[in-house]
């Protein structure tokens, strides 16, 4: 109980600071001075009509800038409470998905089942059109699938690699994707970027290979899952370049729209893949744990479907925070969210790390937040 206090404390603490560092504050100042019109100046004041005018001139600058001011203050708010939602539900998954895995060791189950219940936020939302819903031809699903694959991988490497080691080591490993995202543009897109942005990838290889070797709940199938979600990851923006760019696939397919597709498809994919691996074992497990008194039958399918919900809804919510700023804004607040999960996750599973842990991770985190900036100077 003390834990889940700090990891909430914690949680509040770093969106604060993100919803105070990411307000507009700039923009708050720089339509001031565009809205101080000098009015008084401009009109004589020897006449009570001259006056009249100057007096109202600058009383309706000063409200439309008082309305201004206040629409700044609500995007600020929006934002912020956006970046908030983003963290907590991601905080919120890497917790309930890690307790998930520790009282049922079927990851690829686990993965379909938080997959799937993506299906349960959107559908209805598409039934009661309260969002327009995607239209695809077959030829338009062909496309995606591909795509939907790449999704899959991303998805189930990262449950995995959860259920074999620590939420710490999960995330420094996949704080290495943009290695693999510019070794996959080059090969697959023929994309070579400036030296400076390779650079920023030297200490992100280094600080993985520190903590690494430094990792107190080292295992190879937890580094091998998370690469297979980078490589995923990585497959899946390229594949979305080629295939998507410049292209129009079916209708009202925005980027919320896109991803609920991607989950629709993914849980296709995964339910026979997770009955070809794991067959029908989870539910006995269910079962056994159930019986040893650890959770009761109601507890652990809300443990399961708070995994699958809070999966779906970050992912969203990253969807509207990304489309409120900038790219650098963004790769900072993402940069600060894998810090904030790596510390929650510590401070909620009491997981040891070593000093060598500690700086690794530090260093592979920073070279990301380089990589990202430097990226954006790129794209100007």
């Amino acid at each position: 109980m003390l834990a889940m206090k700090k990891v909430v404390l914690l949680a509040i603490a770093a969106t604060s600071a993100s919803a105070f560092a990411f307000s507009p504050r700039a923009s708050v100042s720089s339509s001031a001075k565009t809205l101080s019109v000098p009015a008084v100046a401009q009109f004589p004041a020897k006449t009570s009509s001259s006056t009249s005018l100057a007096l109202s001139a600058t009383g309706g600058a000063a409200a439309v800038a008082e309305e201004e001011s206040g629409s700044n203050l609500a995007e600020s708010l929006q934002v912020g409470s956006y970046f908030a939602l983003w963290y907590l539900f991601n905080i919120g998954y890497n917790i309930y998905n890690k307790q998930a895995l520790n009282a049922l060791a079927f990851p690829w189950t686990i993965a379909t089942i938080q997959m799937a219940t993506g299906i349960l936020y959107f559908a209805p939302l598409w039934a009661l059109g309260l969002r327009k819903a995607p239209k695809l031809s077959m030829a338009d699903l062909k496309t995606l699938f591909p795509i939907a694959l790449c999704h899959t991988g991303v998805h189930v490497g990262a449950v995995i690699a959860l259920g074999a080691g620590a939420v710490s080591f999960a995330h420094i490993v996949k704080a290495s994707e943009p290695v693999v995202t510019c070794a996959a543009n080059a090969a697959l897109l023929g994309e070579v970027l400036p030296m400076k942005v390779y650079a920023t990838l030297l200490p992100i290889i280094g600080g993985v290979a520190i903590a690494s070797m430094k990792e107190l709940s080292f295992t190879f199938l937890a580094l091998a899952s998370a690469m297979l979600s980078n490589v995923s990851s990585s497959l899946r923006g390229v594949l979305s370049k080629k295939t998507m760019s410049g292209v129009k696939i079916g209708e009202n397919l925005d980027a919320q729209n896109l991803y609920a597709v991607l989950t629709a498809m993914s849980t296709l994919i995964l339910i026979p893949m997770m009955l070809a691996i794991e067959g029908t074992g989870f539910i006995p497990a269910f079962k056994a744990a159930v019986a040893a008194g650890s959770f009761t039958n109601k507890s652990l399918s809300t443990l399961l479907l708070l995994g699958g919900a809070t999966y779906y809804l970050y992912n969203e919510v990253a969807f509207l925070a990304l489309g409120k700023v900038n790219p650098v804004t963004h790769a900072v607040g993402n940069t600060i969210k894998r810090v904030v999960i790596i510390v929650a996750s510590v401070v909620a599973f009491k997981t040891p790390m070593s000093t060598g842990s500690i700086i690794g991770s530090s260093i592979a985190i920073f070279g990301t937040l380089l990589y990202s900036l430097a990226m954006n100077s790129v794209k100007k």
